[in-house]
């Protein structure tokens, strides 16, 4: 089971490759939205910002989510690790249920092309 220090290392990944990004990717990364992260077999949620290309953690909270963020997303850790590592397919882990995403439907035009 991924651990706490490994999940926030991945997100820091993912907002580094964002980053690194470029064309229709990079746009969809320069959204401005809150996000939230809540790894359910740890009951820790990741809060912070999408911004600038980069995902910006700002607090490790226990259990859920505590404010409604623009983006969402609920996972296990292992879950968020393979995904960061490309070792899981997004779209094959959110049909599937292993991972779900909640925003508006304009955000998720958006996300699309980062997924």
């Amino acid at each position: 089971m991924a651990t706490i220090e490994e999940c926030r290392a991945a997100l820091g990944r993912l907002s580094d490759s964002m980053r690194r990004a470029e064309g229709d990717v990079r746009a969809a990364a320069a959204m401005d939205r809150s996000v939230s992260c809540h790894v359910t077999d740890l009951d820790v949620t990741f809060a912070g910002r999408l911004t600038g290309g980069r995902i910006e953690v700002h607090d490790t909270l226990e259990g859920p989510p505590r404010e409604r963020a623009q983006i969402r997303l609920a996972m296990k850790g292992d879950d968020l690790l393979a995904l960061v590592d490309g070792e899981l397919h997004f779209a094959r882990a959110w049909g599937s249920g292993r991972v779900k995403l909640e925003a508006g439907l304009l955000d998720l035009l958006h996300l699309r092309k980062l997924l």
